[in-house]
């Protein structure tokens, strides 16, 4: 729940401060000179790019949660029981264990979402958020039935 709090309030911020940086664009387009509405016309662009990957962001989580929430209907979330330091931090060995498991799975079958939502996961207790990122991409796009690209 935390991190979904987080995750708004950023979020929230995020939001108020494209608004802010695209009121400043406006002001710049309307002083009228040609250098003005040039900057101004790029300042418009940041907040744009900014609303359209923190868009994309918020439907990746919303889409995997939704898978967390299917598989765990299922019974099919991986146990978190791993040995952790005194900070909370998964130990490294305990991760790289489970990530050869989860790989295994992966590889035997490579066409099931679920192999692929565990290995996001098993990428994630090793904090290797990039690998992470593209096995539960693979999840989605194999629960939704779409084409992948090579790998």
């Amino acid at each position: 729940m935390r991190a979904k709090i987080t995750y708004l309030v950023t979020a929230a911020v995020l939001v108020f401060y494209f608004v802010l940086v695209g009121s400043r664009g406006v002001m710049l387009i309307q002083s009228g000179t040609p250098v003005t509405v040039t900057f101004g016309i790029a300042v418009l662009i940041l907040p744009l790019i900014g609303l359209w990957f923190l868009w994309k962001n918020t439907q990746f989580v919303r889409r995997a949660n939704q898978l967390a929430a299917e598989l765990d209907a299922e019974g099919g979330l991986p146990v978190d029981d791993m040995k952790r330091a005194p900070s909370g931090r998964i130990d490294r060995d305990a991760a790289d264990e489970v990530f050869a498991l989860r790989k295994a799975e992966t590889e035997a079958a490579p066409g099931d979402w679920r192999t692929w939502f565990r290995l996001a996961v098993a990428y994630h207790d090793a904090r290797d958020t990039p690998r992470a990122r593209k096995a539960m991409q693979r999840a989605i796009a194999l629960h939704d039935g779409k084409p992948l690209e090579r790998a």
